[in-house]
């Protein structure tokens, strides 16, 4: 039977009760912050995706205005089905992001690579570095840095069951904080849903439809901050997904 007093309390501890230990630390609600746009990509024909660089294999196709990205090899394949595609725009340090997410087809899972560089400093895209393929590990214990923010998790019948937002670093596969996802199943969903994540110095917090996911603040165990890079969009096979009207600001105090 479907205990909601068991499944709320489970949100509680895996999201919110993350968020609230680390929310006293958010200088970006104390401070006055300018965004200034510097990005903005409709992403809703080819036109718009010029320069783009796809790692690993997959379908690229636009419906009603919208870029629509899904798996070109059979899912079976395990990591090799998987893809990234990477904006080929090299952005600052402080940053707001934000994108209108689509859910079409689950299961799956996406995610958002921000601040990617080489691990000394190289352009993700530098020749010197290692090919990558789509396969997770090439990320997260490869030649470059990156924070991963993985929403809607629809890959693994857990996380249908439960479904959470994580935010990792790397090099390495250290989770830093996680957030209840508010967004349902594809059968439920009412999109578009407006994605914003914001960096600013060492703070990271992710919003959905405006409602505070998650937060954290990087205070260097595991590294340096990272500060500025490149942005790269995430699949997992078999989601199919769409996305539109990618914009970044660059984040100065007053």
């Amino acid at each position: 039977m479907f205990d909601r007093a068991t499944f709320f309390r489970a949100l509680l501890v895996l999201g919110f009760g993350s968020y609230a230990k680390k929310s006293s630390a958010n200088i970006l609600s104390s401070q006055n912050i300018n965004e200034k746009l510097i990005y903005h990509n409709p992403l809703a024909t080819p036109e718009n995706i010029k320069g783009f660089v796809m790692e690993g294999e997959a379908l690229v196709s636009f419906v009603d205005n919208r870029l629509q990205l899904q798996n070109k090899l059979d899912p079976s394949q395990g990591q090799k089905s998987n893809f990234v595609y990477w904006c080929p725009m090299h952005f600052p340090e402080n940053i707001a992001i934000t994108w209108d997410f689509y859910p079409i087809k689950q299961p799956g899972l996406c995610i958002l690579f921000f601040a990617a560089q080489g691990k000394n400093g190289e352009d993700v895209m530098a020749k010197s570095l290692n090919r990558r393929t789509g396969e997770y590990g090439q990320y997260h214990h490869g030649d470059i840095n990156a924070y991963h923010l993985s929403y809607f998790r629809r890959k693994d019948p857990i996380e249908i069951q439960l479904q959470v937002c994580n935010l990792r670093k790397s090099y390495g596969f250290h989770m830093v904080s996680q957030g209840a996802d508010p967004i349902p199943n594809v059968g439920y969903a009412k999109p578009p849903y407006h994605l914003k994540l914001v960096k600013y110095e060492n703070q990271i917090t992710f919003y959905i439809n405006g409602l505070k996911i998650l937060h954290y603040q990087d205070n260097e165990e595991l590294g340096k901050v990272l500060k500025g890079g490149k942005i790269g969009f995430r699949q997992m096979a078999p989601l199919v997904a769409q996305y539109s009207n990618l914009k970044v600001f660059e984040l100065s105090e007053n």
